[in-house]
């Protein structure tokens, strides 16, 4: 039962988490290696995972040999390789630079669209909850102070929700 949970959910992690010591094309296998019904289609799936991120070139590089953004577009890949249902996304344009926090930003939005996920996005990025949210929970305090749509929010009169939005 936690296998098949497992494989619902997708995970981006904020400083991307790749293996060093591993190419991207193992990099993506490795969650495949946890559940024996996907290993005959492994190439394909990462190939697949790959193309959707726009790096199929990329299969054989090592992780230093990427750039920032690169390594956020392959931990994307390895985050749908199991068709998930859900993805969860920490952080996911902290620490790159305005272009490539909109080309991820585009790049999840696409991603929601084609693969029918929903996402579940940790961000203090506004631009990147304006584009993809469809519905927002704004934390103040640890607590969940208010939620709705961004259009809801950020016509709010209250001043703390309004520090969100300037």
């Amino acid at each position: 039962a936690f296998n098949n949970l497992r494989t619902q959910i997708g995970f981006l992690f904020q400083g991307s988490a790749l293996y060093d010591s591993m190419t991207v094309r193992e990099n993506l296998e490795f969650p495949l290696r946890k559940f024996p019904e996907y290993t005959h289609k492994s190439e394909q799936l990462v190939l697949e995972a790959l193309e959707s991120v726009g790096l199929k070139n990329a299969i054989d590089l090592m992780p230093e040999e990427l750039s920032g953004g690169m390594k956020r577009r392959i931990a994307l890949a390895r985050a749908i390789i199991l068709r998930p249902k859900i993805i969860i996304y920490d952080e996911p344009t902290t620490g790159l630079d305005p272009i490539t926090s909109k080309e991820i930003i585009e790049l999840m939005k696409g991603i929601q669209q084609k693969f029918k996920t929903s996402s579940l996005i940790i961000t203090h990025d506004m631009d990147c909850a304006r584009v993809i949210s469809n519905r927002m929970i704004l934390l103040i305090d640890g607590i969940n102070y208010i939620q709705g749509t961004y259009k809801e929010l950020a016509a709010s009169k209250d001043k703390k929700v309004q520090e969100f939005f300037k």
